[in-house]
C-alpha cells in the first residue's frame, strides 16, 4: 500500500493527501491571504532538503524524500512529488495542505473531482510533538477527510514543524464513528535549509 501510494503521487506530504482522495483538480477554494512566510516555515523548500521516514513503527524500510529539482514554480521530491507555497498556503497541483491563518479549527475544501471534495481542518496550532528525528516545539497538525462512500471515510492527520517540515502521518478509516489506523508515517532524521520561495 505503502509503495503504491509513493509510486502514486510521490513525496510523503502527497502520500497523505492521496490516501484521502485523488482524481483530477477542478478548483481550490480562496478566501483569505496569510503570510506566505509563515506557511512556508511549516515545509522548508529548498533542493537537496531530504525527509527520511519509518513507517508502521518499522526500521528496516525507510523512505526518503529529497527535493531534487525546481520545475514550473513547484519544488520537485525524488519521488515525483510537487510542492509550493504561494500566497494561501502549502500545496501540490491539485491541493492545500496547510493553509493559514494558523489558527485551530480553521478549515478549507479541496475540490479534487466532480465527485470528490476533500475536507481539511487546522486540529492544533503552536504544540510540542516527538517523533524519533528529535522533539520539536512549533508543530501544527491538519486532519483532511475524504468519503470512500455513503459510510466510510478516510481520514489523513498531518503533523507540520516549523523548520523541519513533515514530521508525521497518521492515516485511518472511519467507518460508523469507529477509527481504524491504517498507515503511521514518523519522522527519523532530516536536512532542512531554509525556505526558498517558489516563483508565482
Amino acid at each position: 500500500m505503502m509503495k503504491q501510494s509513493l509510486s502514486m503521487v510521490g513525496g510523503l506530504a502527497l502520500l497523505a493527501s492521496t490516501l484521502v482522495g485523488s482524481g483530477c483538480a477542478k478548483r481550490v477554494e480562496s478566501d483569505t491571504r496569510p503570510s506566505p512566510e509563515s506557511i512556508a516555515q511549516y515545509y522548508p523548500l529548498a533542493v537537496g532538503n531530504a525527509w527520511t521516514y519509518r513507517i508502521d513503527g518499522r526500521d528496516d524500510k525507510p523512505v526518503t524524500v529529497e527535493i531534487v529539482k525546481e520545475q514550473d514554480g513547484y519544488f520537485v521530491d525524488n519521488q515525483g512529488g510537487q510542492l509550493t507555497v504561494d500566497a494561501f498556503g502549502l500545496r501540490d497541483p491539485k491541493r492545500y495542505l496547510l493553509r493559514g491563518p494558523l489558527e485551530a479549527g480553521r478549515g478549507w475544501n479541496n475540490v479534487v473531482s466532480v465527485s470528490s471534495t476533500e475536507r481539511y481542518q487546522l486540529v492544533q496550532v503552536g504544540f510540542a510533538c516527538k517523533v524519533p528525528a528529535g522533539s520539536f516545539p512549533n508543530c501544527v497538525s491538519v486532519e483532511g477527510r475524504n468519503k470512500v462512500d455513503g459510510q466510510t471515510t478516510l481520514v489523513n492527520t498531518m503533523t507540520f514543524a516549523a523548520g523541519v517540515g513533515l514530521v508525521r502521518v497518521d492515516v485511518a478509516t472511519e467507518h460508523e464513528g469507529k477509527r481504524v489506523p491504517q498507515t503511521e508515517l514518523e519522522l527519523i532524521s532530516y536536512k532542512a535549509d531554509a525556505a526558498v520561495p517558489a516563483p508565482n
